[in-house]
């Protein structure tokens, strides 16, 4: 078992198993980054999406999802408010249209929206729509059928809803809902003819058997977008003290994740600002899309650095 013939095996359209990724997690790291690279080239071209989220709602959750500032296991200092009004929600949205950003997402806080909130929620897409050139994406946790069909008329194409982990280890992290919660909503996505974007977290403690097992259950439901996430420790969380993962490591998750997810827009989110290229290497490595900007409760990177960075590259980036 080589690098190359898995390479080949994936650029022939077929699926590595557990056994195959394992191997990739001691092969050269630059053989591994040049091949996933090679893999996103036939699969995704030149093209790079950019998002941008905004937190539509923000206060303490119900959910004990343990790297989390606003959680319920959480004491950070963390702002509250209700759902944003479609002006303010909008005002965002044309400071971000025609900028290189591609999808624009509200995040709202909690484990789901009410009736009330998703109305408001689906009138700030109306705005979005309307007003600007942005796709618009939602992450408002565990949502149902008919929300769906409220959202998707609205105008939304794409929903997020991360898996985070491994089902074997989302347990650790996370004791309120769970992974077949979680999966549940993404096959009700794609059944409401949506796109759908899952990835999850690294550095909380996972092993590699994990994060591998998390890329095949999410091969199952086949995302779009699969955003990378690097905890950083938040104090107040109960991961405060967890160190960050190397450079090394995160590139190595991404390429692995390039060959198990090879038709997927692996997207390198939270993490890219402690990176001392902010991320180039990644987008080197299998990785062609970022959020670019602040995330949720910690920062990220600026709309200027990213568009240069990825510009000298060769990526294209809609405008």
């Amino acid at each position: 078992m080589t690098v190359n013939e898995l390479k080949e095996k994936v650029l022939n359209d077929k699926s590595i198993t557990k056994e195959e990724a394992l191997f990739l997690v001691d092969a050269n790291l630059e053989e591994l980054a040049s091949a996933a690279d090679e893999i996103r080239k036939k699969n995704n071209g030149n093209n790079f999406d950019m998002c941008a989220i905004m937190s539509v709602k923000g206060g303490r959750c119900p959910e004990n999802c343990k790297f989390c500032a606003q959680s319920s296991c959480s004491n950070a200092d963390i702002p509250e408010y209700k759902v944003r009004n479609t002006d303010y929600v909008v005002a965002d949205a044309k400071k971000r249209n025609k900028t290189g950003i591609t999808h624009y997402c509200q995040v709202s806080s909690g484990r789901k929206v009410s009736r009330e909130e998703l109305a408001q929620i689906c009138e700030n897409v109306r705005g979005i729509v309307s007003e600007t050139n942005l796709i618009p994406c939602v992450s408002l946790g565990l949502l149902s059928k008919e929300d769906l069909e409220e959202l998707k008329k609205a105008g939304v194409k794409r929903v997020h809803n991360n898996i985070e982990t491994s089902p074997s280890y989302f347990g650790k992290l996370c004791t309120t809902h769970t992974t077949d919660e979680k999966i549940k909503v993404m096959k009700l996505v794609h059944e409401a003819g949506l796109e759908l974007c899952s990835g999850g977290i690294f550095g909380v403690g996972e092993s590699w058997e994990d994060r591998i097992d998390m890329a095949l259950a999410l091969r199952e439901v086949n995302p779009e977008s699969v955003p990378i996430n690097m905890l950083k420790p938040i104090k107040g969380t109960p991961l405060e003290s967890y160190p960050y993962l190397s450079e090394d490591e995160l590139r190595r998750i991404i390429a692995v994740f390039k060959f198990i997810l090879p038709h997927s827009e692996i997207r390198f989110a939270a993490g890219r600002d402690i990176i001392e290229d902010a991320g180039i290497s990644f987008f080197r490595s299998g990785s062609n899309a970022t959020i670019s900007g602040d995330m949720l409760t910690v920062k990220g990177v600026s709309l200027e650095k990213d568009l240069e960075n990825i510009r000298a590259l060769g990526y294209e980036i809609a405008e």
